[in-house]
C-alpha cells in the first residue's frame, strides 16, 4: 500500500487506476459529470491538471496493456516476473547507469506519485465543497501571508507565491513550527503546484530562501514530515534539482526495497526517532550518541545526500560529497561543517562494510577503522547514519546481530580513540588479558587451575584472541566436566546471556576432533535446520581438535530463544552430523524463493592475502540460495583448504560471504595458478548451480 512498492498493483496501489476513478466517481455521483475533462469546466480540474492526469492515465494504461498482454490474462501486479520483459516490450533500453527495468519502474513511480497528489488534493476539495459545505469555518491570521482555516495552513491571497516567492518553503517551516496544524489546504496546494516554475537557480542562490530551508532543518517537529510533503508538491526536487533526479528511481534488487528518494527520506524519519525515549530498547546506543551531536543538522544534510548521486554512474559516494559540499557552501555553512558532511557522504559504506566484512575481534582491524574516522566526532556522527541507512534500506537487514557488530565496532573504536591513533592495542596484551579474565572466571567457580591450562595448552593464541573471557570459561567448564568424550560436544546459549560483546544471536560451539568435511558438514546441518549462518570462527588445536563458534538467526531473523525442545533436537541433529562428517550428503529439501529466479547475479570470487595473519581471504559474492554454504565448503574440501573464519551477509538476493582460509599446514595460498582454479572453480560451479532447482540437487 505504497507508491514505492516494489511489485505494485498498477490498479489498486497508491497513485494507480483506482484512484483515478475515486475521483471520477464522485464526480459522477455530485455533478452528474461523465467525463474528468467535465471537471474543468465545473472547476475542480485546471487545464494543466488535467493534462496531467490525462498523460498519467495513458502511461498506466499502455503498461497495463502490454502486462495483460505478456501474461494472458487480467493482471494487474507488476511483480519480478514480467517487468523485465514489460520494459523491453515498452521500448526501454539497458544504459550504463540504469538498467531498462530501473527506467520502467521509475516512470511508474513518478506517474504514481503525480496521480496520488492529484487525488489528494481533488479529494479534500470534494470534501471541503460536499461534505463540508456551510459548516462554519473558524479562520485566524498567522501571519500577513499565511492564515489558518479550521486549522489547515492556506495563504492569505491568491498572488502570495508570486509576490513573495519565500512564501513557498516558508509553507513547510510554519507546518514544522506549528505541529497543530492537520495538512494544507487544497487551494494552496494546488497554489504550491503551479508557483513551481519560480525555484529557478536565481531562487535556489538567495540567501533569505536558503536560511529558510536551514530553519527547516533546524526545526524540532516533524522534520521527515515536511521533507516527505515537499517532494510530494514537487517543491523539494526543484529547490534541489539533484534530489529531483533521484525521484522515482529504484534498484532492480531485493537488498534496496524502497526507491531511492523514499529510502533518502526514511533515513531523516530514523535519525529523528532516535530524539525518543521509546527508542532506546532497540536503540540504546545510538540514541546516546544523537544526544551529544553538536549539530544534529549535518547529520541530516549528510542523509540527504548520502545516495543522492546514484544512477549517475560512477562513484556515488563521492559523486554525492561534491554535491554535498556545493550544498554547504550554498546554504552559508561553515568549512568545517562542510568538510564533515562531505567526509559522511563519502563514507556512509565504511562503517556496515567494516563490520560485516571484516574481523572485528582482531585489534588491527579496529586500529585501521580508528584511524579513518580519525576523532569521536566523527565517529559518533557517521555510527548514527549508519544505524539510520540500514534500517531505511530493508527492515529485514536490520537483526540482532547486525546491531551488536555495529555496536561493537562503535564501542571498540571510541576506545581505540582515547587510547590514542599512535598508541594501538598489542595483540599479545589482548590474548594475556583474555586469559587471565577466564582464568579469574573459572577459579571462581572452583576449578582446577591446572587442569584448566592443561586443557588450553593445545590450544593456540587464536582462540584467545577471537573469544571472549566468558565464552572461553563457558567452552572450558563443558570440556571439563564433560563425561562422554567418544562423541562431539555440542553447546547452546543466546549469545546476549554473555557479558560480552557478541550480542543478538545464538552461538553453537562444537569440539570434535578436526576433519577437512567439518565445515561443509556442519553449515549443510544448520541450513536443514533453518539456521542462517551470520559468522563462523573455527579454530584448531595442536592435538588435531576443532573449537568452532557459529553464530546464529532462526528463519525470522531472531536468535533461537529458550525453546529449549528445539535446542535439544538442533543438539542432537549436530551431534549425530558430526561423528561422520566426510558422509554428511544430505540432500537440500528447499526451494528456492520465486523472487530470486528472476535476477541473474554472475559470481564473482576476489581472493587475496592477509600477511599479517597468515591466511588467504575468498570473497565470494553470488546468488543466495539453499545449500550454498554447504556447497562453497565442498569447493574448499576439494582444493584442501581449510576454513578458519567466515562473514555470511546475506543482502537480498545476493550472497556476499567472506572465507578466511589457510591450506592443510596453517599457510597462506600461495600458488597463483591454484588460486586461478579455485576462482574459475567457484564461479562455474555456483553459477551453474543457481540455474538448477534445488529440490532436485543432492550436494
Amino acid at each position: 500500500d505504497t507508491e514505492y512498492n516494489l511489485e505494485p498493483d498498477i490498479k489498486n496501489a497508491p497513485g494507480g487506476l483506482r484512484d483515478v476513478q475515486m475521483i471520477a466517481w464522485v464526480a459522477k455521483r455530485h455533478f452528474g459529470a461523465d467525463s474528468l475533462e467535465a471537471l474543468v469546466d465545473a472547476g475542480f480540474l485546471t487545464a494543466d491538471e488535467h493534462r496531467v492526469l490525462s498523460k498519467c492515465l495513458e502511461s498506466l494504461w499502455r503498461i497495463r496493456w502490454q502486462l495483460h498482454g505478456l501474461t494472458g490474462r487480467n493482471e494487474n501486479r507488476l511483480l519480478f516476473d514480467h517487468q523485465r520483459q514489460l520494459a523491453e516490450r515498452l521500448g526501454h533500453k539497458d544504459s550504463d547507469a540504469n538498467l531498462a527495468v530501473e527506467q520502467l519502474m521509475k516512470r511508474f513511480y513518478r506517474v504514481a506519485l503525480a496521480l496520488s497528489v492529484l487525488n489528494e488534493m481533488l479529494l479534500q476539495l470534494f470534501d471541503e465543497v460536499i461534505l463540508r459545505a456551510g459548516e462554519p469555518e473558524n479562520v485566524r491570521p498567522l501571519n500577513r501571508r499565511f492564515q489558518v482555516r479550521n486549522d489547515y495552513l492556506e495563504i492569505s491571497a491568491p498572488d502570495v507565491f508570486r509576490k513573495q516567492p519565500s512564501a513557498i518553503l516558508e509553507v513547510f517551516v510554519l507546518l514544522a513550527q506549528n505541529p497543530d496544524l492537520k495538512g494544507v489546504r487544497a487551494a494552496t496546494v494546488r497554489a504550491l503546484i503551479e508557483s513551481r516554475p519560480l525555484i529557478d537557480d536565481a531562487f535556489r542562490q538567495e540567501p533569505a530562501h536558503t536560511a529558510l530551508f536551514m530553519q527547516l532543518l533546524r526545526s524540532p517537529h516533524a522534520l521527515f514530515s515536511q521533507l516527505r510533503r515537499m517532494k510530494r508538491y514537487g517543491i523539494l526536487g526543484k529547490y534541489l534539482p539533484e534530489f529531483g533526479r533521484i525521484i522515482g528511481m529504484m534498484q532492480y534488487d531485493l537488498f534496496h526495497i524502497y526507491t531511492v528518494d523514499a529510502h533518502t527520506l526514511l533515513v531523516i524519519k530514523n535519525m529523528r526517532r532516535l530524539r525518543y525515549d521509546d527508542q532506546r530498547d532497540e536503540f540504546p546506543v545510538a540514541c546516546e550518541v544523537f544526544y551529544r551531536l553538536p549539530k544534529p543538522e549535518l547529520l541530516y544534510v549528510a542523509g540527504l545526500y548520502h545516495d543522492i548521486a546514484k544512477g549517475r554512474g560512477g562513484d556515488h559516494s563521492e559523486l554525492g560529497a561534491d554535491d554535498a559540499i556545493a550544498f554547504c557552501q550554498r546554504h552559508g555553512l561553515t568549512n568545517w561543517d562542510a568538510k564533515l558532511v562531505a567526509w559522511l557522504v563519502r563514507n556512509h559504506l565504511t562503517m556496515s562494510v567494516t563490520a560485516q566484512r571484516k574481523d572485528i575481534s582482531d585489534p588491527d582491524v579496529v586500529h585501521e577503522f580508528a584511524r579513518t574516522v580519525g576523532d569521536l566526532v566523527h565517529l559518533d556522527y557517521l555510527y548514527v547514519l549508519t544505524v539510520a541507512d540500514i534500517n531505511a534500506t530493508n527492515p529485514a537487514l536490520w537483526n540482532s546481530w547486525r546491531a551488536s557488530l555495529m555496536r561493537q565496532l562503535y564501542l571498540e573504536t571510541k576506545r581505540a580513540l582515547r587510547r590514542g591513533l599512535n598508541n594501538p592495542q598489542d595483540k599479545q596484551d589482548w590474548i594475556d588479558e583474555t586469559r587471565d579474565d577466564a582464568l579469574k572466571l573459572l577459579t571462581e567457580r572452583d576449578h582446577d587451575p591446572h587442569a584448566i591450562e592443561a586443557l588450553w595448552a593445545n590450544i593456540g593464541d587464536e582462540y584467545f584472541l577471537r573469544e571472549t573471557p566468558w565464552d572461553i570459561a563457558w567452552h572450558t567448564e563443558a570440556l571439563l566436566e564433560r563425561t562422554n568424550k567418544e562423541d562431539p560436544l555440542v553447546l547452546i546459549r543466546e549469545s546476549e546471556t554473555s557479558p560480552g560483546n557478541l550480542e543478538g544471536g545464538s552461538q553453537i560451539f562444537i569440539y570434535t576432533p578436526d576433519t577437512r568435511n567439518l565445515f561443509a558438514a556442519t553449515v549443510n546441518a544448520l541450513d536443514s535446520l533453518g539456521l542462517t549462518i551470520m559468522d563462523a570462527r573455527i579454530i584448531t588445536s595442536a592435538d588435531g581438535f576443532s573449537l568452532d563458534t557459529y553464530i546464529v538467526l532462526d528463519e525470522h531473523g531472531t536468535p533461537i530463544g529458550n525453546d529449549w525442545p528445539r535446542i535439544e533436537y538442533i543438539r542432537k541433529t549436530l551431534t549425530e552430523t558430526l561423528k561422520q562428517p566426510e558422509n554428511f550428503g544430505a540432500t537440500v529439501s528447499r526451494r528456492m524463493p520465486r523472487r530470486h529466479k528472476h535476477f541473474d547475479v554472475p559470481t564473482q570470487v576476489m581472493i587475496s592475502n592477509d600477511i599479517v595473519n597468515d591466511r588467504s581471504v575468498v570473497e565470494v559474492q553470488t546468488l543466495d540460495r539453499p545449500g550454498l554454504l554447504a556447497h562453497i565448503g565442498r569447493i574448499f574440501v576439494q582444493f584442501e583448504l581449510l576454513v578458519q573464519n567466515a562473514r555470511i551477509a546475506t543482502l537480498g538476493e545476493k550472497a556476499e560471504d567472506v572465507f578466511f582460509v589457510t591450506d592443510l599446514e596453517g599457510q597462506p595460498v600461495s600458488d597463483p595458478e591454484l588460486c586461478q582454479r579455485l576462482q574459475a572453480t567457484l564461479k562455474q560451479e555456483l553459477d551453474d548451480y543457481s540455474k538448477t532447482d534445488p529440490m532436485s540437487v543432492t550436494i
